[in-house]
């Protein structure tokens, strides 16, 4: 295993790759759609990294850790994110744009903290564990290949954090089964499978309300295919507090603090409030672009992933749809026309309107090319990088162990503090 250092505080403990082990894996290349994502901003600790649907945007700063403590200042802290995309299928330049790409930028101003949501990926049952393990580990990395650095951010794998399971169980306590029926996707999925269809299917929206609540997220932008299970979060939080926080939760204990350091009382877990953010550049499917670009297509066609050669996405660029008017426009008639330029737009960093002054009057024939092109180059460095990072024995496991490290340290406060309302007996735990 590659060599490392470690820096550790009362507050959180640091992984750094030795930069003699390391040797280029610090420069990664900057590099998916919100509502493959779900995240969550906080303020948080301080810490040596200085940095950072499910994205999370927290509406104010809190008090470090020492909070409430005599005599000792308070301290600001970070606002803190939380992002993660399915390890189902490969990351095609829809995840990569619509939200692997933010990772990066907010990486730099918060307290980061990005998982790959395996226990999501196994929802809809039958899956193979082969390539349960093996795309975990490549989601994993094409997140530090795409710039990801773990000095910023905290790299982990969902099912390496145990309270996002064991709250989801919690959750399921209070969640009547009625609101859960009424979930638009698992209607329409238990229609097709009829007695077939998995409990995962109908309990995953309670996980998800178990990932954003762990980390105590106040706003979570969300895409509006997921936006009834953000609003099913904050349903559940609201009569989690009713039925526990407040004044009951107080008696548990009057002016003691609860097992995370904070005084009881109020609403144990936070209400998170709902947005969906501005529209950006989304990349649509190959095939029918009014569809957005997705993993669970059954057409490899119709989508381009960050690790295909080449050739695989020439081939992919030449069979795309297309119409048969000429010239290249954003207009919203031509969805086909306005997704490849997107796409252009997206790799090249171009604006729109320097886009159409290089393309606005090539025919298909010269643009498809010119697209491949662009598309090739800009994940050729990202690529490039996977390889360094998957040739290098032990690296990528020690970024996602000592990621798991402090996710744990974060969510197991909110864990423990749902399980002492609720009248569970305190147990010791290595992370608090």
């Amino acid at each position: 295993m590659a060599s490392t250092s470690s820096s550790c505080s009362s507050s959180r403990c640091v992984f750094v790759p030795s930069p003699s082990s390391k040797k280029g894996l610090h420069s990664f290349y900057p590099k998916s759609h919100p509502s493959a994502s779900m995240g969550v901003l906080r303020s948080s600790s301080s810490s040596p990294f200085r940095p950072r649907k499910f994205s999370v945007i927290s509406s104010a700063s809190q008090t470090s850790s020492s909070e409430g403590a005599s005599g000792e200042e308070k301290k600001e802290r970070m606002k803190r994110v939380l992002s993660g995309v399915q390890p189902t299928g490969s990351i095609h330049l829809g995840n990569y744009f619509g939200a692997i790409q933010n990772y990066v930028k907010l990486q730099d101003e918060h307290e980061a903290f990005y998982c790959v949501v395996d226990l999501h990926a196994i929802t809809a049952g039958g899956h193979s564990p082969k390539e349960l393990e093996e795309s975990t580990r490549k989601s994993a990395a094409i997140y530090l290949a795409a710039g990801v650095s773990p000095e910023k951010a905290s790299v982990f794998v969902q099912s390496h954090v145990a309270a996002h399971s064991e709250l989801c169980w919690l959750l399921n306590c209070v969640s009547p089964i009625g609101w859960l029926e009424k979930m638009i996707q698992f209607k329409e999925k238990a229609r097709k499978q009829g007695e077939d269809v998995s409990v995962g299917l109908l309990d995953y929206p309670v996980l998800m309300a178990a990932d954003i609540l762990l980390y105590n997220a106040d706003l979570v932008p969300v895409g509006e295919d997921q936006r009834q299970h953000l609003e099913l979060t904050r349903d559940i939080a609201g009569r989690f507090n009713n039925l526990y926080g407040g004044n009951k939760w107080k008696k548990r204990g009057k002016n003691e603090k609860s097992p995370s350091g904070r005084f009881r009382g109020k609403d144990v877990l936070i209400v998170p409030e709902a947005f969906t953010p501005k529209s950006g550049g989304r990349v649509m499917s190959l095939t029918d672009g009014s569809a957005k670009m997705s993993k669970s297509n059954p057409a490899e066609g119709s989508r381009i992933n960050v690790l295909d050669s080449p050739d695989v996405i020439a081939q992919k660029i030449k069979r795309c749809k297309t119409d048969a008017i000429e010239g290249m426009n954003y207009d919203d008639e031509r969805p086909e026309a306005k997704n490849l330029l997107t796409m252009y737009e997206l790799c090249t960093g171009m604006s729109r309107e320097e886009v159409l002054n290089e393309c606005a009057s090539m025919r298909w024939g010269e643009f498809k090319p010119a697209l491949t092109e662009v598309v090739v180059d800009h994940l050729k460095p990202i690529q490039e990088k996977y390889e360094e990072i998957m040739n290098e024995e032990g690296y990528l496991d020690s970024v996602l162990e000592q990621g798991a490290v402090r996710a744990n340290e974060v969510a197991e406060k909110t864990c423990a503090d749902v399980r002492d309302a609720m009248g569970f007996v305190h147990r010791k735990s290595r992370y608090m």
